[in-house]
């Protein structure tokens, strides 16, 4: 299944430079190893914001939640996810 996910980073901003940082690469990281794995698909930043759109691809909607639940940042993500179906067009 696709699934597109929105997601907004509500990190505070009193976070402490360098455990911004360490949480940033950390995410990066975990963002290679989805991909890696074939779950994230593609990921766009939204200007103008500390927000993503990603297309990702699971098993299931419990398969997502636990690939999102697992990025570093997931305590401080304002995540909405809407499942995508392929339009009867795409399928010709």
């Amino acid at each position: 299944m696709e699934f597109l996910v929105r997601s907004e980073n509500r990190l505070p901003v009193d976070t402490p430079a360098p455990r911004r940082e360490e949480l940033r690469a950390a995410e990066r990281a975990r963002a290679v190893e989805l991909r890696a794995a074939g779950i994230l698909k593609r990921l766009w930043r939204v200007p103008g914001r500390s927000a993503t759109i990603g297309l990702y691809e699971a098993d299931d909607p419990a398969a997502l939640h636990d690939a999102l639940m697992s990025l570093p940042m997931s305590p401080w993500l304002d995540v909405s996810v809407e499942a995508l179906a392929t339009h009867p067009q795409e399928r010709a």
